[in-house]
């Protein structure tokens, strides 16, 4: 059993990390999916859907967020990997030995069979120069005939003697001839097995180089799935640290816009007591005067103009921060438009404020004045430029530009409509 990696270790030290930073995906943390394939492209489906949730969160956090989720999803894949890559490593090594094994049992059987060859052309050779040997006796003495052994005896005994070592000579004579055919046949036969097993050879050093050349190819496929995980593992412990300085920063960010968005209201309130007490002045004195005192709009509805072309991303209404975990007020309403496109104003009024304000971008306030009795203002946030900074406005005036200024990850309008102070779904007024 292989020893698992330094970077599992590394691995496991993150998930906790990420655990206790109360990010870890709950597909990730308790998959229902044992294919990594399909788990990841559950994590992805997931993370296209987070992007409408990270509208109005910080671009910086939001990044190192889904860039997090992604190698979350992206380790088990290389797990999987590096897991696979090993088996198939593991494969090709015992083939790569198997095939070597056989390459060496086939030469050592082609040696072998060399050796016999050898020894068998040897008696085959020895056996040739005794039957030579015989044909030259035969030529030297004319024959060895029955009848000229005969002729040549002087006795009896010495005829019996001569035919018997005739005999003799031709047994000798037909075994070296029988041993002759006998080599000559085994030669043959061994020349043949020795062909077959050369090619043998040659196929299995075939077999074995490339076996070899699968093994080189599987232990560099480990290994680059191997150093994928490893920086993978890095990399997410890295982005861990990253979204943990990012979440500090995110918070104190939206510490400082709520602060921001409380003196803003505090100044709308104000100014809505004002403008009230003013319309109250004016209404005294016109009755003074003995003159009709205006009446505003019956309804509220449609008295407000869209703002945008685009189309409704984010309604008004609590919305629950994906990173940093809490509910919290959407006080507008979102159009999601290319950036450069128009903004106009949603109705008469007077722009009380043009500038950046923190987590808003660019931003304009107009005071519609007081309308079914309450002092009606109006916000555009997160405007690439300004198209206007003061003054009076017209229904429909293009006052600015969409953009993605402030806490913002994508070209959009975040409308607000104000009540007294007080913000209120735009929709009352639309």
């Amino acid at each position: 059993m292989p020893r698992r990696p330094a970077s599992l270790r590394r691995l496991v030290v993150a998930v906790v990390v990420l655990c206790a930073l109360g990010v870890a995906s709950p597909a990730l943390a308790a998959p229902g999916d044992t294919d990594p394939n399909r788990a990841k492209q559950q994590v992805d489906r997931e993370i296209a859907a987070l992007q409408g949730q990270l509208e109005d969160v910080g671009a910086s956090l939001a990044n190192v967020y889904i860039a997090l989720r992604r190698a979350q999803a992206a380790l088990p894949v290389a797990h999987h990997a590096v897991e696979r890559a090993t088996a198939a490593l593991t494969r090709a090594t015992l083939e790569n030995d198997e095939m070597s094994a056989h390459l060496e049992v086939a030469k050592a059987t082609e040696a072998r069979a060399l050796d016999e060859l050898s020894a068998t052309r040897q008696n085959l050779s020895d056996s040739r120069v005794r039957v030579a040997r015989f044909a030259a006796q035969l030529y030297q003495d004319q024959g060895m005939g029955q009848l000229s052994v005969a002729l040549s005896a002087t006795t009896p005994e010495d005829f019996a003697n001569r035919v018997a070592m005739t005999d003799t000579v031709l047994s000798v004579q037909s075994q070296s001839l029988t041993r002759l055919a006998t080599a000559q046949a085994a030669a043959t036969a061994e020349e043949a097995h020795l062909a077959a097993l050369q090619a043998q050879v040659s196929a299995a050093k075939r077999s074995a180089e490339a076996a070899l050349v699968r093994a080189r190819a599987a232990r560099a496929a480990a290994a680059a799935a191997q150093h994928r995980l490893q920086t993978l593992a890095a990399v997410q412990v890295a982005q861990t640290s990253a979204l943990r300085h990012q979440k500090v920063a995110e918070q104190a960010q939206l510490t400082r816009a709520q602060r921001q968005q409380a003196r803003l209201q505090a100044v709308l309130m104000a100014r809505a007591r004002a403008e009230k007490a003013a319309a109250a002045a004016r209404a005294a004195a016109l009755r003074r005067a003995g003159q009709q005192v205006p009446v505003g709009p019956s309804t509220s509805t449609g008295f407000l103009s869209p703002p945008s072309d685009g189309w409704i991303s984010s309604e008004f209404g609590m919305r629950y921060h994906p990173i940093l975990h809490y509910w919290r007020l959407h006080a507008g309403r979102d159009y999601a438009a290319n950036c450069g496109t128009p903004v106009r104003a949603a109705a008469d009024g007077q722009i009380i404020s043009a500038g950046v304000v923190s987590g808003y971008g660019n931003r304009i306030e107009v005071d519609h004045g007081i309308v079914r009795g309450v002092d009606l203002v109006t916000t555009y946030n997160h405007l690439e430029r300004f198209a206007v900074t003061g003054g009076s406005v017209r229904h429909g005036q293009v006052i600015g530009y969409v953009g993605t200024t402030g806490e913002s990850t994508g070209c959009h309008l975040h409308f607000e409509t104000y009540e007294d102070g007080v913000p209120r779904d735009p929709r009352r007024w639309l």
